[in-house]
């Protein structure tokens, strides 16, 4: 089996496995039937509700990926403790915002990844993504003031920066150059 067909079984392979495996863990034991039931379950679904090809791909730099899991680790850690030291410290009521932030990419897959990151880190959560603007909006848990506001925009188009430098095509990687003819000129929005 060689041409398209091959490279989507090639595809949906670990998509069949995930659903078999957690066929069998819904079922709380292993057996024959299990396994059997699980594949034909997996095949109905891949094959009944099949899910949209991922345009454009995944391609991983590993310098920058080291780059923006160090950074992220980071955020992680400064992250949960400055909202750990929020919550304990006695005090008056904290002030939090919303931001818009206008984005670079407009990949779907990049524009996933930089949503998820941005809500894994302590202390903001990703309220709305828009596609076709490419603006993301972010609650912050803490902001001091303006100043603090636009920091905290920096810091999610510095995220950006790693993320599309990590995984992002070389077009891509392109317009994040504020002088690139491909980057927008506004970068974000208040």
């Amino acid at each position: 089996m060689s041409g398209p067909a091959a490279v989507q079984l090639r595809h949906q392979l670990p998509l069949l496995g995930w659903l078999v495996l957690v066929w069998i863990l819904l079922w709380g034991t292993w057996s024959w039937a299990n396994l059997l039931s699980g594949i034909a379950v997996a095949l109905a679904v891949t094959v009944l509700l099949p899910l949209p090809a991922v345009v454009g791909g995944l391609r991983v730099r590993p310098v920058p990926l080291l780059g923006f899991l160090g950074h992220f680790l980071l955020d992680l850690v400064l992250s949960g403790a400055q909202v750990a030291w929020q919550a304990l410290r006695p005090g008056r009521q904290r002030q939090s915002a919303i931001v818009r932030v206008r984005l670079r990419t407009d990949s779907d897959l990049l524009l996933t990844i930089i949503a998820q990151t941005v809500s894994l880190v302590p202390g903001s959560l990703v309220l709305d993504l828009d596609r076709e603007e490419r603006t993301i909006a972010v609650h912050l848990l803490h902001v001091r003031d303006l100043g603090h506001v636009e920091l905290e925009k920096a810091g999610v188009l510095a995220m950006e920066d790693r993320v599309v430098r990590a995984f992002g095509s070389t077009a891509e990687i392109a317009a994040l150059d504020p002088g690139s003819d491909l980057s927008p000129q506004g970068r974000s929005t208040p």
